[in-house]
């Protein structure tokens, strides 16, 4: 969570499907089920993508120049991720209409998009559905309903998605007012600037008074992750950090730290608002 571009090479790079047991939810990356199936927490994956793009090469330097001026390269890559292949029987788009089929871009992003159509994306809900159809015995019956569930309604869901990403941002519908959009991604990733590298560590002081102060059924790593990302993205005029508990989730590799560890942290480690679509906001006591 702290180190954004090791995010964005997850988010870019292959996957691994693999696990150890039923409990081992590694083969689904940086994701939770959630986010695939609801799209919770797209916003901050899409962001932390599109300041790659804007803002460094592909060994992370950050790259010379004005990064306004590689908007349409990064709207590009966002739209190589998100590509869902067209079905052979699919009726050609007339140039009005919003297409979801990117396999233009496969020669200037191979690892984004295939020659098929197949995005980044797309191929890994499908890589995750591969191996737990395989591998029944390695994965949860939860794990199994839920990629039943994807086997069925992914790809429609997703295609519209995709559709909705790319309403205008003055679009006078009142439906587009209210969706996510890549022009929305592009100026938060412009306002966020580069992808941090940096960890924050927190000094031997703090940590004995989180472990101090943390109930038991919480794992100690989960506070000092939250108090170092907090720091690491408090602005300097507010005192309030926003939470991608989605992102969280995904980090720590379940939906535990959402469904039981969050509401548990004490008044006296952090204040938090109410969640909403995947997020909310925090701040400090310590």
């Amino acid at each position: 969570m702290l180190n954004e571009w090791t995010e964005f090479l997850q988010y870019t790079s292959p996957v691994t499907y693999t696990a150890v047991g039923k409990r081992d939810n590694s083969y689904l990356g940086r994701f939770t089920y959630t986010t695939l199936t609801d799209f919770e927490g797209m916003a901050r994956i899409l962001t932390i993508l599109a300041r790659g793009y804007l803002f460094h090469d592909e060994n992370g330097n950050i790259l010379d120049g004005k990064p306004k001026d590689r908007i349409e390269l990064a709207r590009h890559a966002l739209l190589a991720w998100c590509s869902i292949p067209d079905s052979k029987k699919a009726t050609p788009k007339e140039e009005w209409q919003y297409r979801t089929d990117f396999r233009e871009y496969s020669g200037e992003f191979p690892a984004l998009v295939d020659e098929n159509g197949g995005g980044w994306f797309y191929r890994h809900v499908h890589g995750i559905i591969d191996f737990v159809k395989d591998n029944p015995t390695l994965v949860s019956k939860t794990a199994q309903n839920n990629c039943e569930a994807l086997a069925n309604g992914f790809d429609k869901e997703w295609r519209n998605k995709v559709k909705q990403f790319q309403t205008p941002i003055f679009s006078r519908s009142t439906k587009g007012a209210w969706v996510l959009r890549f022009d929305d991604i592009l100026a938060d990733a412009l306002e966020l600037g580069a992808l941090r590298k940096d960890e924050i560590d927190l000094s031997p002081e703090d940590m004995q008074t989180v472990d101090l102060l943390t109930p038991k059924d919480i794992p100690t790593e989960v506070i000092h992750t939250l108090i170092a990302y907090y720091r690491a993205n408090k602005p300097e005029d507010s005192d309030w950090v926003v939470l991608p508990v989605a992102s969280f989730d995904a980090y720590f590799g379940s939906t535990n730290f959402s469904h039981k560890w969050l509401a548990k942290i004490p008044d006296t480690i952090l204040t938090r608002e109410k969640q909403s679509f995947g997020v909310c906001r925090y701040k400090e006591n310590i």
